[in-house]
């Protein structure tokens, strides 16, 4: 068997080692176009757990790479004149060029042919010419763009700059550095690798970056104004350069990493920022997966590649995933410059969702001890306790934690009117311990319904089962109850989710929407409202919260979001209007507003009131969606009109929208809505538990946090919760007082 390994970086060494291991009579040759001393960077990063990966993979290269580590746990932060310590992490680095030349070494010893200052200039000749043709040449692939119609690649290229230093000091630990300058935020990603040298990143937005010159300056330039700019952090020692110049971070994603005989690895198929120290820990981990394919199909390189691409692509994209979402976090860090050092620290720590408060808790509890101090000091809780049992008030209602129960359509309703299951759903989750219950999506109309089951707020035969409700959530439990008014609009006239969850085959009504668009092919055409409809509907809202406010309920919450009516009139996939209620965003968002400011105007004063957004509706086609930037807008407008807490979900508008699905998927959105319209926030979606919850409290990116599904099998995670941490200020239902630790 013939293999050519395009580039003589990790990927390409670590994969001839392991199969020259596996398969010796393989001939494997490497092309690399620099010399075999040179290579871009100066150290690279790894965890743990990568670390047990290569000792199984190839306990020789493995030992002799462990001999060059540098080890250490901590990881400091420089903000705002303070440094700030985190314990408990273990990581190890090396310099660059003594990897690639412990895998030179190793992979010559196996009869590996190494070909330096050779570039490939003929692609289609190497490919004819042998079996399998790796690609790691890197992030400009010749070999991805020569095949880019299998490949179809994807290039995002990111908002920030970063220039690739090195330094002689010392270090002795994961280094941050958070400089603000009169151009705008320079940040500092440093780490050791070997005695009396680390690694320097210096990053910054793009703006900054030109604000500052520095797109005029050439290497020694910018390493003189970087060394300038951290002379304090730098402590008399020098930057160091080696193609240190300032480049564009891409996300690479491919739809596919094969083509006939031809296969990508690295950062050919994909990339993960630097944050997270991962580019190289991916390419050796994709070199240990194709070796294991190759030698298990010798015979069969389509059925190896088939097998490698399945065995890598789930873990690639999970990856990718937590490096986006550190990449965006250094992105947007600017943002968050005036928490205060503890909080800054946590949320830096947790900005990838991989690490939550319970773990940071088992790695560093000193730290989360001082973070919990702070969040009980500036949410004004009576006593340092976890961040998700502090109190939050706005207006006139005050609520012991931050843990709400989402609205969740139960379809159990008859003509409208709620029942002893109503009564036991949202009153076990109250006794449970949740700061605040939402009831269902609840309808202002017979039309608005989604299905027959569905609940309603139109007549006091309604009003009379919910205050049942109300007065059962007030007498037995310290939490408060809201109402979600709704109206379907186009996805409604439903059957239950049990029943089919479709159009009514019969007793079906006539839908509404802003257009006569239904909402998937052959579903029942939606009437497009006309004036009178819309005036209707808007004094529908009006008359419910009347009606609310009758059967005693703390607050209210419109629902804007999932597509129902109000969220249609927002999307321009749904709203086609050509009159002042279409178009332009401020024409579709003027019903939503109207019905809001309506709706406002008769809710009290001291009672807050909610909306609920879909932020974005996840739809990237020749058709736009719903964009988050105009879910800030809409923000703005709201919180101009009265609204005082924004709860953030998202799609829902059309059936074609692919989330990216996840562990607090959505709270991103609701941070960017909270720092930029300046508007307190309630985030929901894949937010799992007590841990999430103190997780998203304590790094500030949102208020309150919403849980749907795991309320559904644990109604009583916030006692539970309660007793794990010792929060002795917690209340408990006197009848449930023998279970309180």
């Amino acid at each position: 068997m013939k293999i050519a390994c395009i580039g003589g970086g990790p990927a390409s060494l670590y994969f001839a080692i392991l199969l020259k291991r596996r398969v010796p009579t393989a001939v494997v040759e490497v092309y690399e176009q620099n010399r075999a001393d040179d290579t871009f960077g100066w150290g690279v990063v790894f965890s743990d757990e990568t670390l047990g990966n290569f000792e199984v993979a190839d306990p020789e290269s493995f030992a002799r790479i462990r001999e060059s580590f540098a080890y250490w746990t901590d990881i400091e932060t420089h903000y705002q004149g303070q440094v700030v310590t985190s314990t408990g992490h273990g990581f190890c680095g090396l310099s660059r060029v003594r990897l690639l030349q412990i895998l030179h070494q190793r992979a010559q010893a196996l009869g590996v042919r190494l070909h330096f200052q050779q570039p490939v200039l003929d692609i289609d000749r190497l490919v004819a010419e042998y079996d399998l043709v790796l690609a790691a040449d890197g992030v400009n692939s010749k070999v991805r763009e020569r095949f880019a119609g299998s490949f179809r690649p994807h290039l995002d290229w990111r908002k920030c700059k970063f220039a690739w230093f090195g330094t002689t000091k010392p270090m002795r630990a994961f280094t941050f550095v958070f400089q603000p300058t009169e151009w705008g935020l320079f940040q500092v990603h440093a780490y050791p690798f070997e005695p009396g040298r680390g690694t320097w990143i210096v990053e910054c937005r793009e703006e900054a970056w030109r604000r500052a010159g520095l797109d005029r300056l050439d290497e020694a330039q910018s390493a003189a104004f970087c060394a300038d700019l951290f002379r304090e952090h730098l402590a008399g020692h020098q930057l160091l350069t080696n193609r240190s110049i300032w480049r564009t971070f891409p996300t690479i994603r491919c739809e596919s990493w094969r083509h006939h005989n031809v296969v990508l690895l690295g950062d050919a198929a994909h990339t993960a920022h630097f944050s997270i120290g991962s580019g190289t820990k991916l390419a050796m981990e994709d070199a240990i997966a194709l070796a294991d394919a190759v030698a298990m199909h010798p015979s069969d390189v389509p059925a190896a590649l088939a097998d490698y691409e399945g065995r890598r692509r789930l873990e690639v994209a999970k990856l990718q995933r937590v490096a986006q979402t550190s990449l965006e976090w250094f992105e947007n860090s600017e943002r968050y410059q005036r928490q205060s050092p503890e909080r800054f620290v946590f949320n830096l720590m947790t900005r990838s969702r991989r690490i939550t408060y319970a773990n940071l808790q088992k790695r560093d509890p000193a730290l989360v001890a001082k973070v919990d101090a702070v969040v009980a000091r500036e949410e004004g809780a009576p006593a340092a306790v976890p961040p998700g049992f502090a109190p939050f008030t706005a207006r006139g209602l005050t609520l012991a934690n931050r843990v709400v129960l989402s609205p969740m359509c139960q379809y159990s309703a008859t003509d409208g009117v709620p029942d002893d299951w109503h009564l036991v759903h949202l009153g076990s989750r109250a006794v449970g311990g949740c700061g605040l219950v939402f009831t269902e999506m609840t309808n202002v109309s017979p039309e608005g319904r989604i299905t027959p089951g569905c609940a309603g707020l139109w007549n006091e035969a309604q009003a009379a089962a919910w205050r049942r409700v109300v007065e059962f959530v007030h007498r037995h439990s310290q939490a408060k109850i809201g109402m979600q008014l709704a109206h379907a609009g186009r996805k409604g006239s439903c059957s239950r989710p049990w029943q089919g969850d479709a159009p009514l085959a019969a007793d079906g009504w006539q839908t509404l929407g802003p257009s006569a668009l239904p909402f998937r092919a052959g579903w029942p055409v939606p009437r497009a409202m006309d004036r009178a409809d819309l005036q209707r509907v808007r004094d529908q809202f009006v008359a419910s919260a009347k009606l609310a406010l009758a059967a005693g309920f703390d607050t209210l919450e419109l629902h804007m979001a999932h597509g129902y009516l109000l969220s249609s009139f927002l999307s321009p996939l749904a709203n086609q209007r050509t009159d002042e209620y279409g178009g332009a965003l401020a024409n579709r968002a003027r019903y939503p507003l109207e019905v809001f400011e309506a709706v406002r105007a008769v809710w009290p004063a001291e009672r807050p009131l909610f909306v609920r957004i879909s932020a974005t509706d996840w739809f990237e086609t020749e058709r736009r969606g719903f964009l988050l930037d105009e879910a800030v807008q809409v923000a703005q407008w709201l919180k101009q009109r009265g609204c005082d807490v924004l709860d953030v979900s998202t799609a829902g508008n059309v059936p074609e929208s692919r989330p990216e699905y996840g562990r607090m998927y959505q709270v991103p959105f609701a941070e960017r809505i909270r720092y930029e319209a300046g508007i307190p926030v309630m985030a929901v979606g894949g937010i799992q538990g007590l841990d999430h919850v103190h997780s998203i409290v304590a790094a500030g990116r949102a208020d309150l946090c919403a849980i749907a599904r795991a309320q559904l099998t644990d109604p009583y995670m916030v006692l539970r919760e309660a007793n794990r941490a010792g929060v002795g200020s917690h209340d408990w239902p006197v009848q449930y007082l023998a279970g309180r630790g």
